[in-house]
């Protein structure tokens, strides 16, 4: 007799999982395959219901037998949190996903949940099974005077939003202090096992996550961001002497808050929460390029025969981009900035000629940049340029200069007669006989170009220039035949 698939045991495994229900169906297509995952599936299976009882012992019951027997499987199987009784529970807990409240959380031996102060029972929606918890953050609130940190559970299938299939249960985000927890918030029949760590709401809450996920079978770690392996360089305000972990951006009309993580990148702290995991990652593109701002495309895996699914944020500070490019790289994720759908939104620098007057020492910073440092460099270069011939084509005096030529006809008649009566010196003598006469009228001296030019520009000026123009053409119509008792008048001043 063939053995069969059990399709039972997967189904409680995977209850929030069906895609991986289903590739298992389809990979199951031989004996082999089949006893592999049934073997797969009952020791999972056991780890999660027997709370760390060994293999060997393990009891193959069925689930309704085992919660008939009044073990603590009954009320994970029930899904009543209320039931459990409260290990540990920490008053006055800002709550701001999925409500904002001050609640209080509780754990209890396989949930977590918040429940309001005075009473029992849990908030709707806001129940957790420990073997649910897909993943948990632990990171700093940005934009506060005084520091604070905000923990973040995603249960499963609530990381990645979903237009065809929304989560029934959104994840859970409360908000704890730098300082110690107040006497007398913190309870629970575990509460003087506690009391060791209760130094701050962080060893205190790390601690008792780590201890109710482990006994869970949930081998899920506590993240945390680490300055290290990614900080912004833009100084915050609020905390200047604190490097940020974090960059600033919009997706949509919200703005938020980008988190770039040893697991993937995170998108917080305003609904809908965003965690995109790198193994989900398929690439990473940057559009609308600006001087200042960005965009960065996050392009993600879907399932077996639909598209790629992307997720577009955007006014990212240009600062930021050196490190979310290390970032990248580090983590091996593919820059499609380049590919051919995205061309038409930036022109690369390489396919772009050299700017003529451009300096050498900038055309070499742009040869040894990326690709997005180029498209940067060639736009400010461009604009530059545009600013430069702005500058060449505007010139103030070439009105006048235009119709100043139009008097040198009058000038050359006057240096005629300069060289017909003159000792044959040329333009020097005829400069100094205008010299002369004009000192003579009590007029002071002007180069000899000056009559000609007519600056409308500055009208100012233009009537100070007439009387001498008037008067030079008086004297230059009234000029003797012989004008050598000037020349000598000259020589003996």
């Amino acid at each position: 007799m063939a053995t069969a698939l059990d399709s039972q045991r997967l189904g409680l495994i995977f209850q929030s999982r069906p895609d991986i229900i289903e590739g298992i169906e389809r990979a199951a297509d031989s004996p082999g395959r089949i006893s592999l995952f049934n073997k797969i599936a009952g020791h999972v299976y056991g780890m999660l219901h027997n709370d760390g009882e060994p293999a060997l012992k393990r009891r193959k019951v069925d689930p309704a037998t085992d919660a008939a027997n009044g073990t603590q499987q009954a009320a994970a199987s029930s899904g009543n949190a209320s039931d459990e009784p409260v290990l540990l529970h920490v008053k006055e807990i800002s709550v701001s996903v999925p409500q904002r409240k001050k609640l209080e959380i509780c754990l209890s031996q396989n949930f977590v949940y918040a429940r309001a102060p005075g009473t029992a029972a849990p908030v709707p929606g806001m129940t957790y099974a420990w073997k649910d918890i897909e993943y948990l953050f632990y990171l700093p609130v940005p934009e506060k005077a005084q520091i604070q940190h905000n923990y973040v559970l995603f249960p499963r299938g609530t990381c990645l939003p979903s237009k065809d299939s929304p989560p029934t249960v959104e994840p859970l985000v409360f908000t704890v202090p730098a300082t110690a927890p107040k006497e007398g918030t913190v309870g629970g029949t575990e509460a003087p096992s506690a009391a060791a760590v209760s130094d701050t709401y962080e060893s205190l809450f790390h601690w008792a996550f780590e201890r109710r996920l482990r006994a869970a079978g949930n081998a899920r770690d506590l993240v945390a961001a680490d300055p290290s392996k990614f900080h912004s360089v833009v100084r915050q305000p609020h905390r200047p002497n604190e490097r940020a972990v974090h960059v600033s951006g919009f997706r949509g009309s919200k703005d938020g808050y980008l988190f770039f993580l040893d697991t993937g990148i995170l998108w917080g702290f305003k609904k809908p929460l965003i965690f995109i995991p790198l193994n989900r990652i398929a690439a990473i593109s940057y559009t609308q390029i600006l001087q200042i701002t960005f965009n960065m495309v996050v392009e993600i895996f879907s399932g077996e025969g639909e598209p790629n699914e992307e997720l577009e944020f955007g006014m990212l500070d240009q600062q930021d981009y050196r490190g979310i490019s290390d970032y990248v790289a580090r983590n091996r994720l593919q820059d499609r900035s380049m590919a051919e759908q995205r061309k038409a939104r930036l022109q690369l620098a390489e396919n772009r000629g050299p700017k003529k007057g451009s300096g050498e020492g900038e055309g070499g910073d742009a040869e040894g940049g990326t690709e997005l440092e180029k498209a940067q460099f060639e736009a400010e270069q461009q604009l530059q340029n545009d600013e430069d011939e702005d500058e060449e084509d505007y010139d103030p005096g070439s009105e006048g200069d235009s119709e100043g030529s139009g008097g040198s006809s009058d000038e050359g008649d006057d240096d005629g007669d300069g060289e017909e009566y003159g000792d044959g010196d040329g333009d020097d003598d005829e400069d100094e006989d205008d010299e002369a006469q004009a000192e003579d009228e009590g007029v002071n001296p002007e180069p000899a170009s000056t009559p000609a030019q007519r600056p409308r520009a500055e009208p100012v000026k233009k009537t100070s220039h007439v009387p001498v123009r008037q008067g030079w053409a008086a004297m230059a119509s009234s000029r003797p035949t012989d004008d050598v008792d000037m020349e000598e008048k000259f020589e003996v001043m």
